[in-house]
């Protein structure tokens, strides 16, 4: 079992900047990749940005440039850092550890989701 929890969110004005963090519980390395996803009201939660276990990194368009998303290995944390926040941004922000490989352990349909962060950009 793999914990996820979320933190960083809050309230911000249109423009300004926040980090969310995702802490892993045990070793990051365990998982294929690490995913911010996001969830506004009444809309379906998307992919913002992943990075796998590589460093390799993906972000949706509508985040491109204004966002990055990092990991510290050593600390089991994935970091979202988010810069010239809109109102659009403003949802619910959920960590999600994708994939599984430990050893001779392999399951690439793992999913695991944390409590999700409120990020409310608004004036």
């Amino acid at each position: 079992q793999v914990q996820l929890v979320e933190s960083g969110g809050g309230s911000v004005q249109p423009g300004g900047s926040l980090r969310l963090s995702c802490a892993v519980s045990g070793n990051i390395n365990r998982f294929l990749a690490i995913n911010w996803y996001r969830q506004a009201p009444g809309e379906d939660r998307l992919m913002v940005a992943r990075i796998n276990r590589g460093g390799g990194t993906n972000y949706a368009d509508s985040v491109k440039g204004r966002f990055t998303i990092s990991r510290d290995n050593a600390k089991d944390t994935v970091y979202l850092q988010m810069h010239s926040l809109k109102p659009e941004d403003t949802a619910v922000y959920y960590c999600n550890a994708m994939g599984f490989q430990s050893g001779a352990q392999y399951d690439p349909t793992f999913s695991s989701w944390g409590q999700g962060t409120q990020v409310t950009v608004s004036s």
